[in-house]
């Protein structure tokens, strides 16, 4: 009986250490795999990226001077951010912390914009337009991306944000919390290629003529400049500024061609259109072009009587109209005589629209200028810009923001309307002629369509217009030379102007590598490998001491199991 009660607890005892051995062997396996939810450091995510503005202006840096990113991914809540690329949204990007990650050598900044850019609240559109224009005035060395929101990266945000959110913790929760779950995410642009200079780009611009009556006749300059601008060219799709200028004009073409088709119908004028490029770059287009139609060429129509040039800019939005002015119109000059029929037409059809007039003196000592018509004034050209804006500074000129959702078409239309009219009234003289004063000339099968207005808008839009693209990329040369087409649909005396810059002496200097893939790794940090590296040591101490002391402890045991059944 003794025997066979020693054989049973002997076997209860190796039971036991069996189920010990399993336990261990469970604990081993747990630890590998809770290491094994780490991405190793081949899992990798690769997106592209395109980097902020950089170029030189007047002897003035502007933009990002760096494009070299190996640092952790960091929130922009968190208290340090000294070596770390900032990874923000743009609900999260202000001057304030833009200038706070400079403040602390801060590696990179990486920005998330939302693929649906009309889902983003207004007051935050607005705040980050002002935040877009003041980052871009000076130049930085810390390298600024923006990129498509995605899955990947939208999780990688949240991961980040929610790590931030523990710094009010404990010391000791956030240090297990760091161990044990965190994950920390690598942002790598790895290009060894230094960053070169580019002084070679063209600019066209682009003119046509629609020749009026008679002999001698003065000549009406309706332009627009086509190019973008934004805190990222390649993000850079413009549609108020100015999308809605060049729409504006190619519609004017359209009508206006319809009334000099007919002699009984052209107007004493001459009508000249011009596209011109640079516009967000001191309109470099602009000032070449009037050197090439004064300074070079034996005739043009720039030399004779030319009434007044009207600059189009930043009109698919608001309110207001605003005529921006070097020097305030003389009575019975053309221009003060064109302002009234366009007040005229506003007060008698929109009567809800402000108008007004802002006179703005060139400053001969600032090596750029503010409104496009100033290029013409510097050349004793009278002209005016009309705009919806009434500063010239206004962040809504140069954003990455500025996308159809920008766009209110039913303004659109109807400043395209008022601008239309008041030429019409203008050329034809009808005030003189007992016109009425709501008169309408482009009505019915003359009026602005709708649907021609959203297509060329859509067309704009379709790829971004930044000057430093227009001559380099396919589909981007493929837009100029579309919008040529449009002029010799409609116009006569068709020139395109390619302006190529001395590379001795640029005007403008851009760069390159504005669009670069980043690498995203997800690893575990440091910190996690130290806690996983005491968990196997502590299982191999466990296991070396069970074999060293094993007749101790199988004695103390069976000792322990005895003393429980007696």
């Amino acid at each position: 009986m003794d025997d066979f009660r020693t054989d049973t607890i002997a076997g209860r005892d190796i039971t036991l250490l069996k189920d010990l051995g399993l336990a261990a062997v469970v604990l081993l396996l747990c630890v590998q795999c809770l290491h094994g939810s780490a991405l190793p450091a081949v899992s990798s995510y690769e997106f592209n990226a395109y980097r902020m503005q950089q170029y030189n202006l007047a002897q003035q840096k502007h933009g990002c001077r760096g494009a070299i990113v190996v640092a952790e991914a960091r929130s922009a809540d968190e208290p340090v951010l000294t070596r770390r690329c900032v990874i923000m949204k743009v609900l999260d990007f202000t001057t304030e912390k833009y200038l706070e990650a400079q403040k602390q050598n801060a590696a990179a900044i990486l920005i998330l914009l939302p693929k649906n850019i009309s889902s983003i609240p207004h007051d935050t559109v607005q705040s980050f337009m002002v935040s877009e224009s003041e980052t871009l005035l000076k130049e930085t060395l810390m390298p600024v991306y923006v990129v498509p929101e995605d899955e990947q990266l939208l999780c990688m945000y949240e991961e980040i944000k929610q790590a931030a959110a523990t710094r009010n913790l404990s010391i000791l929760i956030r240090v297990l919390r760091s161990m044990v779950t965190a994950t920390a995410f690598q942002i790598l642009v790895s290009n060894n290629v230094p960053i070169k200079a580019i002084t070679d780009n063209s600019v066209v611009t682009l003119e046509g003529v629609l020749p009026g009556t008679g002999e001698d006749v003065p000549t009406i300059v309706i332009t627009a400049h086509y190019d973008s601008y934004g805190l990222a060219p390649w993000l850079s799709y413009g549609a108020d500024s100015n999308g809605s200028g060049v729409t504006i004009l190619l519609e004017l073409a359209r009508l206006f061609q319809k009334l000099y088709s007919r002699p009984s119908t052209r107007p004493p004028y001459h009508l000249m259109f011009s596209l011109t490029g640079g516009g967000k770059y001191n309109f470099l287009g602009t000032k070449r072009w009037i050197e090439e139609n004064l300074d070079h060429a034996e005739s043009s129509l720039l030399h004779d009587n030319v009434a007044f040039v009207l600059c189009l800019d930043t009109l698919a939005n608001a309110d207001e109209l605003y005529m921006h002015v070097s020097r305030p119109p003389k009575a019975g000059s053309p221009i003060h005589s064109f302002i009234q029929h366009l007040e005229q037409v506003v007060s008698s059809r929109f009567p809800w629209v402000k108008v007004g007039l802002v006179h703005k003196k060139i400053n001969l000592v600032e090596s750029t200028v503010a409104w496009e018509h100033e290029r013409y004034s510097l050349r004793r050209i009278p002209g005016f810009t009309l705009s919806h804006l009434e500063d010239p500074k206004s962040e809504l000129r140069g954003s990455i923001l500025d996308t159809m959702s920008q766009v209110d078409f039913r303004k659109l239309k109807r400043n395209g309307v008022i601008v239309a009219e008041a030429l019409a009234q203008y050329m034809y003289n009808l005030s003189d002629k007992g016109s009425p004063k709501d008169v309408q000339v482009f009505k019915g099968q003359m009026d602005f369509q709708d649907s021609r207005m959203s297509s060329l808008m859509s067309f704009l839009t379709s790829v971004p217009r930044a000057t430093q693209l227009l001559d380099k990329e396919p589909s981007h040369i493929l837009l100029v030379n579309s919008l040529e087409h449009e002029f010799k649909r409609y116009l006569q005396q068709v020139h395109r102007h390619n302006f190529r810059q001395d590379k001795r002496d640029p005007d403008i200097t851009f760069f390159d590598q504005m669009n670069q893939p980043i690498v995203m790794y997800r690893v575990k940090p440091a910190a996690f490998d130290l806690f996983l590296g005491g968990c196997i040591a502590a299982y191999l101490g466990f296991v070396y001491y069970a074999i060293q002391n094993f007749g101790c402890i199988y004695t103390k045991l069976k000792a322990a199991v005895k003393s429980k059944h007696q």
